[in-house]
């Protein structure tokens, strides 16, 4: 599926998504990828935010959002009690879903510029 949304200059979109990949301003992404409005972080093959020794999520945590969405994939999974305890302790927000409505979720709140992260499974 395509998106179509104004953008500002210089801010991440995603612009569509389907099985197996996302799109960012038009580049393709078949890996997970974490993404702000001003960056992409790739090569994060196995996107881990469960493990007690989780080092992407204390990588999510230090870069602050005010929200972090979770785009989990096809299916929508729930983090564990740990994972949300930990965002909960940083005091950022931490939504889970699937991935499509993770990447449409993140363009409003973008538009409406908020301080959010989406970390997506593909």
């Amino acid at each position: 599926m395509k998106l179509h949304l104004a953008t500002s200059l210089g801010s991440h979109r995603f612009t569509g998504y389907g099985s197996g990949y996302v799109l960012v301003n038009q580049q393709r992404f078949e890996r997970p990828i974490v993404v702000s409005a001003s960056q992409i972080f790739e090569n994060l093959d196995a996107l881990d935010l469960e493990s007690a020794q989780s080092g992407h999520r204390d990588f999510l945590i230090d870069l602050k959002p005010d929200i972090l969405l979770f785009g989990t994939g096809n299916q929508h999974r729930f983090p564990s009690p740990a994972c949300r305890l930990a965002f909960a302790r940083a005091n950022i927000g931490l939504e889970s879903m699937d991935t499509a409505a993770a990447c449409r979720t993140f363009n409003i709140l973008i538009a409406e510029e908020r301080n959010v992260i989406a970390a997506v499974l593909v």
